[in-house]
């Protein structure tokens, strides 16, 4: 099983405890606009590109690679953001280990988060 988060304190914990055998996925989403939240507007389409071939790579090492590219670039303007890949960096490789049409589906949370938003819409107009 994989699961994945968006990075709430102690969610991974919970899961691993209560489903011992499952791989914690951080959401890959949440951690490309956490990269970027302090970039200013004119180089975060850069840097959300630099950070695409990380998580976009074939493998989990191409993706270690660019990961290594992307700090030698980006590193002096923004030491916190690949400091942040590289400590979280166990909670977002599990997906490397399935096919890219599966990876689509796990790499973010956002369809269960659209999936509460209009669960929320609906019970808000009822």
């Amino acid at each position: 099983m994989i699961a994945c988060v968006d990075g709430l304190t102690g969610f991974p914990n919970a899961i691993e405890t209560v489903f011992p055998k499952t791989q914690v996925q951080l959401c890959i989403v949440h951690m490309v606009r956490n990269s970027v939240a302090f970039v200013p507007w004119q180089q975060s389409k850069q840097v959300c590109a630099d950070l695409k071939a990380i998580y976009g790579a074939a493998t989990e090492s191409e993706a270690e690679f660019n990961l290594e590219l992307f700090a030698e670039k980006w590193d002096k303007q923004y030491p916190s953001i690949s400091k942040s890949w590289r400590s979280h960096w166990a909670s977002i490789i599990p997906f490397f280990a399935f096919p890219p049409e599966i990876r689509r589906a796990i790499y973010t949370t956002n369809a269960i988060e659209s999936m509460n938003s209009s669960l929320r819409k609906v019970i808000k107009s009822q």
